[in-house]
Order: C-alpha cells, then sequence, then structure tokens
C-alpha cells in the first residue's frame, strides 16, 4: 500500500514529528519511510537525532556508564547482542542525576528546535525525543511526575509524536542490548507517560506494511490539519514487486 501525500504548500512554522518508543521497535525504519513519503510529495525534511543533536555531555555521558558500569558500546543486532548498563542501571542517586541531565537536555532542546526551524526545512523529525528519558524516570513518584509536568510546560511540542509499541520479545531479538525484562518495564513507562502528558499518537505491534500505513494515515491527518491541501480519500495498492 503507498500513501499519496499533500503537495508541499508555504507554512509559517514547520512542523515538527518525534518518534519515540523501544529499541528494536523500527523507529529507523518508520523516519526513513515518512522521509520518502515527504519528499515525494515535495517537502523538505530535517532529521535530528536526539542523542546526536540535543543530549549534553553526551560522549561524557556514555563514557562514564562504560566506565562506571561497564556498559558495552555499540549497537546489538541479531546474533551480535550488546550488554548495556546505562539506563537499565536504577540507583537512587542515578535517577537524582538523571533528573538534572533530563532537564539540561530539556533546555537544550529547546534551543536545537528553534535553529532547526530556521533551516528552511518543512518538516522537522526526531529520532528520539525528551519523552524517552521521561519515560526512564520512576513515574509513581509524585516529585518526578511534577517534573515531568515542568519539562511539557517548555519544550517544543511536537505536532505529530509517533510512540511506536512493540512486543519486547520480538524488539530484544531485532535489537539485543537491554535485559527483556527491561523492555517489559520500559513498555509499561512509556504507556505511563503517555498517560501523564497526552498528544502521543501510539502505533501497535503490527506487521511492517501494516505499520507503515498506520503511520502515513497519521501523517496525512496532521499535514491537513495544518492546513495543507486535502489528502486523497483512498490508499492506492502498489504492484506487486
Amino acid at each position: 500500500m503507498t500513501t499519496q501525500l499533500p503537495q508541499s504548500q508555504p507554512r509559517k512554522q514547520p512542523l515538527l514529528i518525534s518518534f519515540s518508543g523501544l529499541d528494536g521497535a523500527g523507529k529507523s525504519t518508520q523516519i526513513e519511510h515518512v522521509r520518502a513519503l515527504l519528499s515525494a510529495a515535495g517537502y523538505r525534511s530535517e532529521l535530528l537525532a536526539f542523542w546526536d543533536n540535543v543530549v549534553v555531555l553526551c560522549r561524557y555521558r556514555e563514557g562514564f556508564v562504560q566506565k562506571v558500569y561497564k556498559s558495552e558500546a555499540g549497537i546489538g543486532a541479531p546474533g551480535k547482542p550488546v550488554n548495556r548498563r546505562d539506563k537499565n542501571v536504577r540507583k537512587w542517586y542515578l535517577n537524582l542525576i538523571r533528573h538534572g541531565l533530563y532537564l539540561l537536555d530539556a533546555v537544550h532542546l529547546v534551543k536545537v528546535v528553534n535553529l532547526a526551524r530556521r533551516s528552511g526545512a518543512d518538516v522537522i523529525i526526531v529520532d528520539r525525543y525528551i519523552y524517552d528519558e521521561l519515560a526512564n524516570l520512576p513515574l509513581g513518584n509524585p516529585l518526578s511526575r511534577a517534573f515531568i509536568k515542568l519539562i511539557r510546560s517548555f519544550v517544543p511540542r511536537p505536532d505529530l509524536a509517533y510512540l511506536l509499541d512493540a512486543d519486547p520479545d520480538a524488539a530484544y531479538h531485532r535489537k539485543p542490548e537491554y535485559p527483556v525484562e527491561f523492555m517489559q518495564e520500559s513498555r509499561r513507562a512509556y504507556f505511563r507517560l503517555a498517560e501523564l502528558i497526552g498528544g502521543l499518537t501510539v502505533i501497535p505491534p503490527l506487521p511492517l506494511e501494516a505499520a507503515k500505513d498506520a503511520v502515513a494515515l497519521a501523517l496525512r491527518w496532521v499535514l491537513e490539519a495544518n492546513g495543507q491541501p486535502p489528502v486523497p480519500a483512498h490508499m492506492d495498492t502498489a504492484p506487486a514487486a
């Protein structure tokens, strides 16, 4: 199935789209799909990676967990697991430090998005977002929930915030980095965060093509809602490969 998007029209401010979810949920695949759809419709998109473009002192933070907690570097792949020890280390003092670091990241996020909005792009896409950090906090703690409310009050609100849901076991086999038990805990945290902040578009665990259709449909809706030309009411069937 292919989705036809409205052709790009001048807009005062570019759309902001974010992708969040478990490691191995398929964010990179869906981002590539969205960028291809946008390009075909004449939109110019700019991609930001949260860790590379937003996170403050990322090299020092990565080096710290590698040295102190023996976290392995690299990205897990099928048959080549990586033992990551960073966000899954739940020491009380690390949770305290995380609040401070995430506040710095949120402040920097405001600056990064404002700069990107002046780049001339029609759509800014962020691979992960501040939401992925906030989901790593102890959400049962009222002080953490108050902190999330504070962050939510000043960070840019995405026009479309995807939350890609995934079966933790399947996600682990695609990207083996964290224990499945932690992945299950993270999945619950994402849904609790979605309830706290609202406005996230959840894409359920679907076969790849069905997930692409769901992502494209949400994209069409947000483009139309922001004054773009009407989107065709049907989806064309692509010829078989």
